[in-house]
Protein backbone atom coordinates (compact mmCIF):
# COMPACT_ATOMS: atom_id res chain seq x y z
CA UNK A 1 0.00 0.00 0.00
CA UNK A 2 1.37 3.02 -0.92
CA UNK A 3 1.24 6.55 0.22
CA UNK A 4 2.63 10.32 0.47
CA UNK A 5 3.00 9.90 3.66
CA UNK A 6 3.37 7.45 6.76
CA UNK A 7 2.20 8.65 9.96
CA UNK A 8 3.82 6.87 13.08
CA UNK A 9 1.51 7.95 16.25
CA UNK A 10 -1.83 9.33 16.28
CA UNK A 11 -1.58 11.78 19.00
CA UNK A 12 -2.26 15.77 18.70
CA UNK A 13 0.93 16.13 16.93
CA UNK A 14 0.74 13.10 14.32
CA UNK A 15 -2.89 14.10 13.92
CA UNK A 16 -2.43 17.57 13.09
CA UNK A 17 0.59 16.43 10.49
CA UNK A 18 -2.41 14.18 8.99
CA UNK A 19 -5.27 16.26 8.88
CA UNK A 20 -2.97 19.17 7.14
CA UNK A 21 -1.71 17.13 4.36
CA UNK A 22 -5.04 15.48 4.15
CA UNK A 23 -6.49 19.07 3.49
CA UNK A 24 -4.07 19.71 1.03
CA UNK A 25 -4.94 16.82 -0.94
CA UNK A 26 -2.22 14.38 -0.04
CA UNK A 27 -2.80 10.70 0.53
CA UNK A 28 -2.06 9.96 4.59
CA UNK A 29 -1.64 6.60 6.03
CA UNK A 30 -1.34 6.79 10.14
CA UNK A 31 -0.14 3.73 12.13
CA UNK A 32 -0.68 3.41 15.74
CA UNK A 33 -0.16 1.22 18.06
CA UNK A 34 -2.66 1.70 20.65
CA UNK A 35 -6.98 1.50 21.20
CA UNK A 36 -8.28 4.33 21.89
CA UNK A 37 -9.83 5.92 24.08
CA UNK A 38 -6.52 6.23 26.17
CA UNK A 39 -5.29 8.02 28.94
CA UNK A 40 -1.84 9.91 28.60
CA UNK A 41 -0.29 11.83 31.35
CA UNK A 42 -0.66 15.10 29.90
CA UNK A 43 -1.66 19.15 31.81
CA UNK A 44 -4.60 18.56 28.93
CA UNK A 45 -4.40 22.66 28.40
CA UNK A 46 -4.73 24.28 25.25
CA UNK A 47 -4.22 27.78 24.56
CA UNK A 48 -6.53 29.92 22.52
CA UNK A 49 -4.64 30.10 19.77
CA UNK A 50 -4.57 26.34 19.23
CA UNK A 51 -8.50 26.52 19.30
CA UNK A 52 -7.37 28.62 16.12
CA UNK A 53 -5.35 26.17 14.46
CA UNK A 54 -8.03 23.55 15.30
CA UNK A 55 -10.53 25.52 13.05
CA UNK A 56 -7.73 25.36 10.19
CA UNK A 57 -7.47 21.56 10.25
CA UNK A 58 -11.64 20.80 10.69
CA UNK A 59 -11.90 19.76 14.28
CA UNK A 60 -12.29 22.88 16.26
CA UNK A 61 -16.17 22.56 16.42
CA UNK A 62 -15.47 18.92 17.56
CA UNK A 63 -12.95 20.29 20.55
CA UNK A 64 -15.11 23.17 21.82
CA UNK A 65 -18.30 21.32 22.12
CA UNK A 66 -16.60 18.55 24.18
CA UNK A 67 -13.69 20.73 26.37
CA UNK A 68 -13.76 22.21 29.89
CA UNK A 69 -14.48 25.78 30.68
CA UNK A 70 -12.58 29.05 29.26
CA UNK A 71 -9.37 29.51 31.56
CA UNK A 72 -9.55 33.49 32.34
CA UNK A 73 -7.28 33.90 35.37
CA UNK A 74 -3.98 32.29 36.23
CA UNK A 75 -2.18 31.15 39.84
CA UNK A 76 0.53 30.56 41.82
CA UNK A 77 0.25 28.09 44.62
CA UNK A 78 3.15 27.31 46.45
CA UNK A 79 3.76 27.15 50.13
CA UNK A 80 1.68 30.60 51.21
CA UNK A 81 -1.04 32.46 49.97
CA UNK A 82 -2.48 31.80 46.57
CA UNK A 83 -1.59 34.24 44.50
CA UNK A 84 -3.91 35.13 41.22
CA UNK A 85 -3.62 37.41 37.98
CA UNK A 86 -5.46 37.61 34.57
CA UNK A 87 -4.71 35.17 31.78
CA UNK A 88 -3.27 37.04 28.34
CA UNK A 89 -6.23 37.18 26.28
CA UNK A 90 -5.10 36.00 22.76
CA UNK A 91 -5.97 37.26 19.24
CA UNK A 92 -9.69 37.76 18.98
CA UNK A 93 -10.38 38.45 23.10
CA UNK A 94 -9.96 34.46 23.11
CA UNK A 95 -9.20 32.27 26.21
CA UNK A 96 -7.61 28.31 26.40
CA UNK A 97 -9.61 25.61 27.79
CA UNK A 98 -9.12 22.06 28.43
CA UNK A 99 -9.64 18.63 27.07
CA UNK A 100 -8.76 15.15 28.66
CA UNK A 101 -6.81 13.28 26.26
CA UNK A 102 -8.58 10.37 26.26
CA UNK A 103 -11.30 12.54 24.79
CA UNK A 104 -8.60 14.95 22.17
CA UNK A 105 -7.02 12.38 20.71
CA UNK A 106 -10.08 10.07 19.74
CA UNK A 107 -11.96 13.31 18.47
CA UNK A 108 -8.25 14.79 16.18
CA UNK A 109 -8.15 10.73 14.78
CA UNK A 110 -12.07 10.95 14.10
CA UNK A 111 -11.55 14.05 12.14
CA UNK A 112 -8.45 12.59 9.98
CA UNK A 113 -10.34 9.46 9.18
CA UNK A 114 -13.48 12.02 7.93
CA UNK A 115 -10.63 14.02 6.22
CA UNK A 116 -9.55 10.89 4.19
CA UNK A 117 -6.54 9.19 6.54
CA UNK A 118 -6.53 5.47 6.13
CA UNK A 119 -5.84 4.57 9.80
CA UNK A 120 -4.04 1.38 10.92
CA UNK A 121 -5.42 0.68 14.31
CA UNK A 122 -3.85 -0.98 16.33
CA UNK A 123 -0.72 -1.77 14.50
CA UNK A 124 2.93 -0.97 15.73
CA UNK A 125 5.81 0.25 13.08
CA UNK A 126 8.89 -1.96 14.03
CA UNK A 127 11.16 -1.33 10.68
CA UNK A 128 11.57 2.06 8.61
CA UNK A 129 13.93 2.19 5.58
CA UNK A 130 13.96 5.66 4.27
CA UNK A 131 16.72 7.44 2.42
CA UNK A 132 15.76 6.52 -1.01
CA UNK A 133 13.26 7.74 -3.34
CA UNK A 134 10.39 6.10 -1.17
CA UNK A 135 10.93 4.72 2.19
CA UNK A 136 8.96 1.76 3.70
CA UNK A 137 7.25 1.08 6.67
CA UNK A 138 7.21 -2.09 8.38
CA UNK A 139 4.01 -2.54 10.84
CA UNK A 140 2.54 -6.06 12.85
CA UNK A 141 -0.36 -6.56 14.91
CA UNK A 142 -1.66 -9.65 16.44
CA UNK A 143 1.06 -12.03 14.13
CA UNK A 144 0.26 -9.81 11.02
CA UNK A 145 3.17 -7.99 9.37
CA UNK A 146 2.44 -5.49 6.32
CA UNK A 147 4.68 -2.87 4.52
CA UNK A 148 3.24 0.26 3.74
CA UNK A 149 5.75 2.79 1.38
CA UNK A 150 5.16 6.52 1.16
CA UNK A 151 7.25 9.18 -0.23
CA UNK A 152 7.60 10.91 3.52
CA UNK A 153 7.75 9.06 6.78
CA UNK A 154 6.54 11.33 9.98
CA UNK A 155 7.63 9.91 13.49
CA UNK A 156 4.73 11.03 15.88
CA UNK A 157 5.23 8.50 18.54
CA UNK A 158 6.67 10.73 21.46
CA UNK A 159 9.52 10.78 23.32
CA UNK A 160 8.86 7.99 26.01
CA UNK A 161 8.61 5.38 23.03
CA UNK A 162 10.89 2.54 23.14
CA UNK A 163 11.65 0.54 20.40
CA UNK A 164 13.56 -0.47 16.89
CA UNK A 165 13.18 2.42 15.18
CA UNK A 166 16.09 5.37 14.72
CA UNK A 167 13.78 7.98 15.55
CA UNK A 168 12.90 6.72 19.06
CA UNK A 169 15.55 7.79 22.22
CA UNK A 170 17.87 5.84 23.94
CA UNK A 171 16.81 6.18 27.67
CA UNK A 172 19.37 6.89 30.62
CA UNK A 173 18.60 7.26 33.78
CA UNK A 174 20.35 10.38 35.30
CA UNK A 175 19.82 12.53 38.18
CA UNK A 176 18.49 15.32 36.80
CA UNK A 177 15.13 13.18 35.06
CA UNK A 178 11.69 14.31 35.99
CA UNK A 179 8.97 11.93 35.83
CA UNK A 180 5.13 13.07 35.42
CA UNK A 181 2.09 12.05 37.00
CA UNK A 182 -1.70 12.91 36.02
CA UNK A 183 -4.83 12.27 37.25
CA UNK A 184 -8.46 13.10 37.36
CA UNK A 185 -10.91 14.29 40.17
CA UNK A 186 -14.32 14.79 40.92
CA UNK A 187 -15.81 17.22 43.29
CA UNK A 188 -12.83 20.09 43.62
CA UNK A 189 -13.53 23.31 44.93
CA UNK A 190 -11.12 24.89 42.23
CA UNK A 191 -12.40 28.56 39.94
CA UNK A 192 -13.77 27.10 37.06
CA UNK A 193 -11.83 29.97 35.50
CA UNK A 194 -8.79 29.27 36.87
CA UNK A 195 -5.22 27.30 35.90
CA UNK A 196 -2.50 27.35 39.33
CA UNK A 197 0.75 26.50 39.19
CA UNK A 198 1.54 24.56 41.71
CA UNK A 199 5.38 25.10 42.94
CA UNK A 200 6.45 22.62 45.70
CA UNK A 201 9.81 21.38 46.61
CA UNK A 202 11.52 18.99 43.74
CA UNK A 203 8.88 19.35 41.27
CA UNK A 204 5.87 21.42 40.40
CA UNK A 205 2.49 20.82 38.59
CA UNK A 206 -0.83 22.07 37.75
CA UNK A 207 -4.53 22.17 38.03
CA UNK A 208 -7.09 23.01 35.34
CA UNK A 209 -10.64 21.88 34.62
CA UNK A 210 -11.17 19.58 31.53
CA UNK A 211 -14.19 18.32 30.00
CA UNK A 212 -17.24 16.08 32.09
CA UNK A 213 -16.63 17.83 35.27
CA UNK A 214 -13.27 16.44 35.55
CA UNK A 215 -10.43 18.27 37.06
CA UNK A 216 -7.16 17.41 35.95
CA UNK A 217 -4.51 17.67 38.29
CA UNK A 218 -0.76 17.09 36.73
CA UNK A 219 2.91 17.32 38.37
CA UNK A 220 6.40 16.98 37.71
CA UNK A 221 9.11 15.61 40.29
CA UNK A 222 12.90 15.19 40.02
CA UNK A 223 14.15 11.32 40.22
CA UNK A 224 16.20 12.71 43.61
CA UNK A 225 12.98 13.96 45.17
CA UNK A 226 10.44 11.32 43.95
CA UNK A 227 13.16 9.19 46.23
CA UNK A 228 13.08 11.28 49.42
CA UNK A 229 9.07 11.71 48.90
CA UNK A 230 8.68 8.03 48.17
CA UNK A 231 10.75 7.45 51.77
CA UNK A 232 8.72 10.27 53.30
CA UNK A 233 5.42 8.82 52.92
CA UNK A 234 6.04 5.25 52.83
CA UNK A 235 3.84 4.99 49.33
CA UNK A 236 3.44 4.45 45.77
CA UNK A 237 5.12 6.95 43.69
CA UNK A 238 1.95 8.28 42.74
CA UNK A 239 0.21 8.35 46.16
CA UNK A 240 3.33 9.80 47.96
CA UNK A 241 3.71 12.88 45.39
CA UNK A 242 -0.04 13.83 45.97
CA UNK A 243 1.04 13.84 49.75
CA UNK A 244 3.83 16.23 49.06
CA UNK A 245 1.29 18.25 47.16
CA UNK A 246 -0.72 18.64 49.55
CA UNK A 247 1.64 19.22 52.36
CA UNK A 248 3.20 21.86 49.91
CA UNK A 249 0.64 23.74 48.97
CA UNK A 250 -2.00 24.78 51.11
CA UNK A 251 -3.94 26.13 48.14
CA UNK A 252 -3.91 23.02 46.32
CA UNK A 253 -5.09 21.18 49.75
CA UNK A 254 -8.05 23.31 49.99
CA UNK A 255 -9.09 23.07 46.32
CA UNK A 256 -8.56 19.11 46.48
CA UNK A 257 -9.67 18.76 50.07
CA UNK A 258 -13.42 17.53 48.95
CA UNK A 259 -12.33 15.64 46.03
CA UNK A 260 -12.57 12.24 44.79
CA UNK A 261 -9.90 10.39 42.45
CA UNK A 262 -11.78 9.36 39.56
CA UNK A 263 -9.59 6.66 37.86
CA UNK A 264 -6.44 5.41 38.42
CA UNK A 265 -3.61 7.75 38.51
CA UNK A 266 -0.90 7.67 35.86
CA UNK A 267 2.49 7.41 35.53
CA UNK A 268 5.05 8.73 32.92
CA UNK A 269 8.54 9.73 31.99
CA UNK A 270 11.87 10.47 32.38
CA UNK A 271 10.76 13.94 30.70
CA UNK A 272 13.44 15.06 28.49
CA UNK A 273 12.80 18.69 27.99
CA UNK A 274 15.20 20.37 25.49
CA UNK A 275 15.53 20.59 21.38
CA UNK A 276 16.28 17.23 19.30
CA UNK A 277 16.41 17.02 15.60
CA UNK A 278 13.40 17.47 13.10
CA UNK A 279 14.63 15.94 10.75
CA UNK A 280 17.48 13.25 10.61
CA UNK A 281 17.92 9.78 8.60
CA UNK A 282 15.32 11.09 6.09
CA UNK A 283 12.20 10.68 8.74
CA UNK A 284 10.45 13.93 9.87
CA UNK A 285 9.85 14.29 13.49
CA UNK A 286 6.71 16.70 15.29
CA UNK A 287 5.71 16.64 18.73
CA UNK A 288 7.86 15.82 21.62
CA UNK A 289 10.14 14.01 19.77
CA UNK A 290 11.60 16.86 17.64
CA UNK A 291 11.76 18.95 21.06
CA UNK A 292 10.57 19.30 24.62
CA UNK A 293 9.58 21.93 26.87
CA UNK A 294 8.97 21.87 30.50
CA UNK A 295 5.78 21.19 31.09
CA UNK A 296 5.71 24.11 33.48
CA UNK A 297 4.33 26.32 30.84
CA UNK A 298 1.40 23.75 30.01
CA UNK A 299 2.80 23.72 26.71
CA UNK A 300 2.70 20.52 25.46
CA UNK A 301 -0.59 20.12 22.98
CA UNK A 302 0.56 23.34 21.70
CA UNK A 303 3.95 22.40 20.36
CA UNK A 304 2.58 19.05 19.31
CA UNK A 305 -0.61 20.68 17.29
CA UNK A 306 1.97 23.63 16.10
CA UNK A 307 4.81 21.55 14.72
CA UNK A 308 2.79 19.22 12.72
CA UNK A 309 1.20 21.87 11.06
CA UNK A 310 4.85 23.88 10.74
CA UNK A 311 5.97 20.48 9.08
CA UNK A 312 2.70 20.15 6.62
CA UNK A 313 3.41 23.84 5.73
CA UNK A 314 6.98 23.06 4.62
CA UNK A 315 5.80 19.99 2.74
CA UNK A 316 3.15 21.77 0.80
CA UNK A 317 6.14 24.14 -1.00
CA UNK A 318 7.15 20.90 -2.78
CA UNK A 319 5.24 19.12 -5.23
CA UNK A 320 6.88 16.09 -5.34
CA UNK A 321 8.62 14.49 -2.27
CA UNK A 322 11.82 13.54 -3.34
CA UNK A 323 15.08 12.99 -1.65
CA UNK A 324 15.77 17.05 -2.44
CA UNK A 325 12.67 18.31 -1.65
CA UNK A 326 12.31 16.44 1.46
CA UNK A 327 15.69 17.66 2.48
CA UNK A 328 14.67 21.18 1.36
CA UNK A 329 11.45 20.47 4.08
CA UNK A 330 13.65 19.33 6.50
CA UNK A 331 15.65 22.76 6.61
CA UNK A 332 12.31 25.17 6.31
CA UNK A 333 10.39 22.86 8.96
CA UNK A 334 13.65 22.93 11.70
CA UNK A 335 13.70 27.02 11.03
CA UNK A 336 10.28 27.29 11.77
CA UNK A 337 10.29 25.07 14.77
CA UNK A 338 13.34 27.11 16.18
CA UNK A 339 11.27 30.60 15.20
CA UNK A 340 8.07 29.56 17.02
CA UNK A 341 9.52 27.19 19.93
CA UNK A 342 12.69 28.02 20.96
CA UNK A 343 11.52 31.49 23.58
CA UNK A 344 8.98 29.01 25.15
CA UNK A 345 11.96 26.35 26.03
CA UNK A 346 13.98 28.45 27.26
CA UNK A 347 11.63 30.30 29.31
CA UNK A 348 10.47 26.91 30.44
CA UNK A 349 13.91 25.57 31.83
CA UNK A 350 14.64 29.40 33.40
CA UNK A 351 10.80 28.46 35.31
CA UNK A 352 11.55 25.24 36.06
CA UNK A 353 14.58 26.02 37.50
CA UNK A 354 13.86 28.53 39.54
CA UNK A 355 10.76 26.37 41.09
CA UNK A 356 12.51 23.32 42.52
CA UNK A 357 15.84 24.76 43.70
CA UNK A 358 15.25 26.00 47.42
CA UNK A 359 17.47 28.90 47.04
CA UNK A 360 15.20 30.27 43.92
CA UNK A 361 12.28 29.10 44.79
CA UNK A 362 11.02 31.63 47.72
CA UNK A 363 12.82 34.32 45.78
CA UNK A 364 10.42 33.17 42.89
CA UNK A 365 7.03 33.09 45.26
CA UNK A 366 8.07 36.82 46.86
CA UNK A 367 8.44 38.53 43.53
CA UNK A 368 5.18 36.61 42.33
CA UNK A 369 3.34 37.96 45.39
CA UNK A 370 4.88 41.45 45.18
CA UNK A 371 4.11 41.97 41.24
CA UNK A 372 0.97 39.25 40.46
CA UNK A 373 0.98 40.79 37.03
CA UNK A 374 4.22 38.58 36.44
CA UNK A 375 2.26 35.13 36.44
CA UNK A 376 0.51 37.19 33.15
CA UNK A 377 3.89 37.73 31.67
CA UNK A 378 5.19 34.52 31.97
CA UNK A 379 2.04 32.91 30.34
CA UNK A 380 2.39 35.62 27.78
CA UNK A 381 6.37 34.56 27.55
CA UNK A 382 5.29 30.98 27.22
CA UNK A 383 3.76 31.06 24.13
CA UNK A 384 0.05 31.00 25.02
CA UNK A 385 -0.48 34.21 22.50
CA UNK A 386 1.86 33.21 19.67
CA UNK A 387 -0.02 33.00 16.67
CA UNK A 388 0.59 30.02 14.57
CA UNK A 389 1.78 30.94 11.00
CA UNK A 390 -0.71 30.50 7.92
CA UNK A 391 1.32 28.30 5.26
CA UNK A 392 2.79 30.27 2.62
Amino acid sequence: MSYDAIVIGAGPAGCSAALALAGMGRRVAIVEQSRFPRKKVCGEYMSAVNLDLLDRLGAGASVRARAGPSVRRVALFASGPAVEAGMPRAPGDAFGCALGRDVLDSVLLQAATDAGAAVFQPWRAVDVCAGGAAAAVRIESAGESRVLTADAVIAAHGSWARGPLASQLERKNRRQDFFGFKAHFRGASLARDLMPLLVFPGGYGGMVWADQGRLSLSCCLRRDALARVRDLYRAPAAQAVFAHIRASCPAARIALGGAALDGAWLAAGPIRPGVRACYAADIFRVGNIAGECHPIIAEGIAMALQSGWLLACALARHDVWDARSRAAAGRDYSEAWRRQFSTRIAAGAVLARLAILPQTAGAMQAVVRALPSSLSFGARLSGKTRAVPECR
